[in-house]
């Protein structure tokens, strides 16, 4: 009996420790070769381009060291891809090729795997899938992994070591991001992931299959075929899923844009573009649940792709925001559309009270200008509809270009002068009957821009929210804010408190609580000092709002509510004892002399208020007559141009000292 060391070796025979044949092993290593030698230029190239895309975005160094890395793994791939394979038929021993077979496969898989962990440092070319270029970076890994299947038909592992990291990234940055959308990508990915591992498992068993029989070559090569024609139809799935919202079947922002480029550089018709977004959609999530939400967009979708013409775009942009792109021949066509939808979407929802969903419209007509521009056109002009009320419609114009281009100033200015001190707090005291000195002092911020003039509050905290300067405004506040706490106690006045607004985009975007009380925390204030004012819609937001606020109240904060009586909820403020004092919005004052309507309310606010054990600030007086008959209705708490304006730090401190000697002239 020979020895096993000197056995001749038969490929029919000899296996690797998995069990797999040695001659199918040798057919994959020879086809995964192959197909590696196709699919790294490719690589290579899309590399390049995410490097050129890097570069353009001003993170060349990330880039660089990516592509670098990239490079790297894909020469060394090219290089396995040239090493001979072990000759079977000259062995004299049957271990030494077995091995040789192993190593090999072993260092294809480890050179996929490789690859794969630098695609899937992609996310820190575009900040976690969370920057602009982020479609793009996306797009790209998505077709390189299908790719990876496609040319990894002969052995799963290969296309599965470089596929699954990168798309795993993917779902990790798109979950840890956050958001509706950003959600729905993920599972998406986690979808097309199963897909492509289930196309590259198949594709692996047919090739297992034809190396075993091939004289069954034309079944064989049917099953390859159809497990291609299925890499091919998760493709097309892919990138239709890519382009189109999943909840409503239609055009999402991305496929939108790219329809209506495409439509613009044919430059054959005069275009209209509008921009639709639902009044009232976010109450509707909040009483009826999220799945009432999705059967409310479900069925505005239906309502308006029954109002616009078979030539014409319709996307849902996100949340609540659709967009419709189509052809016109004149400016009415475009109203006449803006109404109907207004009516279309007004009609009553099963499920939903009468009344609750309305639309607001912005519309451009001349469509001259670039897409990137024409969106910011559109943004614009639904944004003044939104605030002319429910169910309007807006068009832009020359009122609005110039009321763009203002904020686009102020967009590029707001940064520099956050630091230049441009940007300044005011103070307004608050005065308590019967107290020459301020029972509370609100800060106030102020802008006056070099070219604009003086910027409404209301428009810098929305411009600071949009771009990202949310949070270094409320620390430039609070700094204000600490600065004269700090002031006040020197100067041994420490009863009086110092209130901040806060505005709702601040409330739901910034950690409120943990930014205020740290920053107490390290400047050993105390946090009863400060008063922290919200309107009535902040005050009933989702619970994640709910939680900050009653983080605060339980560091002793005084919890304010602003602009009373113009919201939503203001009974059920006091029936709940959410809040510590409220504000009587000036609009109740500023007639009150002359109307006995706004007399019995701020009578029956105040008189809640006591019995409820919360304080009750009237905002907004003007005058001596003012102040006379809030006192008369039994105010106690007053705020106005006529007991003190908003000043800078500096003339409060000497507008306090000179209190501190003056018997009170507010009682």
């Amino acid at each position: 009996m020979p020895s096993p060391s000197r056995a001749p070796c038969d490929l029919s025979v000899a296996e690797l420790p998995d069990g797999l044949s040695a001659h199918i092993v040798l057919d994959q290593i020879a086809e995964i070769k192959s197909c590696v030698r196709v699919a790294i230029p490719v690589n290579m190239v899309l590399g390049a381009v995410n490097l050129l895309v890097a570069i353009q975005s001003d993170i060349a160094i990330l880039g660089i060291g990516w592509f670098v890395a990239s490079l790297t793994v894909n020469l060394g791939r090219l290089y396995l891809c040239y090493l001979p394979a072990p000759d079977m038929g000259h062995a004299s021993s049957r271990r030494s090729p077995l091995r040789s077979i192993a190593v090999q496969r072993y260092l294809i898989w480890t050179g996929a795997l490789l690859s794969g962990i630098v695609w899937a440092w992609v996310p820190i070319l575009c900040a976690g899938y969370t920057a602009p270029q982020a479609l793009f970076y996306l797009t790209v890994v998505c077709g390189v992994t299908a790719g990876a299947v496609t040319h990894g038909t002969p052995d799963a592992r290969t296309p599965l070591c470089f596929m699954l990291p990168a798309l795993a990234s993917v779902v990790i940055c798109l979950s840890v991001a956050g958001g509706f959308e950003r959600a729905c990508i993920a599972f998406t990915t986690i979808v097309y992931m199963a897909a492509l591992s289930r196309s590259a498992i198949r594709a692996e068993r047919t090739f297992k299959a034809l190396s075993r029989a091939k004289n069954e070559a034309t079944t064989n090569a049917n099953a390859l075929s159809a497990a291609h024609a299925h890499s091919l139809e998760v493709i097309d799935i892919m990138r239709y899923r890519a382009t189109h919202d999943d909840l409503t079947g239609l055009l999402n922002r991305s496929g939108f844009l790219t329809e209506v480029e495409a439509r613009m550089k044919a430059g054959q018709d005069a275009y209209c573009l509008m921009f639709i977004d639902l009044d009232g959609f976010k109450a509707v999530n909040d009483v009826y649940g999220h799945r009432k939400g999705d059967q409310v967009l479900i069925e505005a979708a239906k309502r308006l792709q029954a109002e616009i013409s078979g030539e014409s775009l319709l996307a849902r942009m996100g949340g609540d925001e659709f967009a419709i792109f189509f052809p016109v021949t004149a400016f009415q066509e475009a109203t006449d559309l803006a109404q109907a939808i207004i009516g279309a979407i007004s009609i009553h929802m099963d499920g939903v009270d009468t009344g609750a969903l309305g639309a607001s419209i912005g519309i451009v007509m001349n469509l001259q200008a670039d897409l990137t521009d024409i969106l910011a056109y559109a943004d614009e002009a639904l944004y003044a509809a939104k605030n002319g009320g429910r169910n309007r419609y807006h068009v832009f114009d020359n009122a609005l270009r110039e009321r763009l281009e203002i904020r686009r100033d102020l967009e590029r200015d707001l940064p520099r002068h956050l630091e230049d001190g441009c940007l300044d707090v005011w103070f307004q005291p608050i005065f308590a009957l019967g107290h020459s000195m301020p029972d509370t002092i609100e800060a106030l911020l102020r802008w006056k821009h070099p070219q604009h003039g003086w910027i409404s509050p209301e428009n810098l905290v929305r411009l600071a929210a949009i771009n990202g300067h949310a949070e270094p405004l409320l620390r430039f506040v609070l700094q204000r804010v600490s600065r004269l706490l700090e002031a006040l106690v020197r100067a041994d006045l420490k009863a009086i408190k110092v209130a901040i607004n806060i505005s709702p985009r601040e409330m739901a975007q910034l950690s409120v609580d943990t930014i205020i009380l740290d920053h107490f925390e390290a400047l050993g204030l105390a946090p009863p000092s400060l008063d922290v004012e919200i309107t009535e819609e902040t005050a009933f937001e989702a619970k994640a709002i709910q939680h900050k606020i009653q983080s605060l109240a339980r560091a002793g904060v005084t919890i304010s509510l602003d602009d009373f009586g113009v919201g939503y909820s203001s009974l059920e403020a006091l029936r709940h004892r959410r809040v510590n004092r409220i504000k009587i919005d000036r609009s109740f004052v500023s007639n009150i002399t002359r109307s006995p309507e706004d007399q019995h309310l701020v009578s029956a606010i105040i008189d809640y208020g006591r019995k409820f054990d919360i304080e009750v600030v009237i905002e907004g007086i003007e005058t001596f007559e003012d102040y006379v008959m809030i006192q008369g209705l039994g105010g106690h708490l007053f705020q106005g141009y006529y007991l003190a304006r908003p000043v800078p730090e500096s003339d409060l401190l000497q507008y306090l000292r000179t209190r501190e000697v003056e018997p009170s002239d507010h009682g």
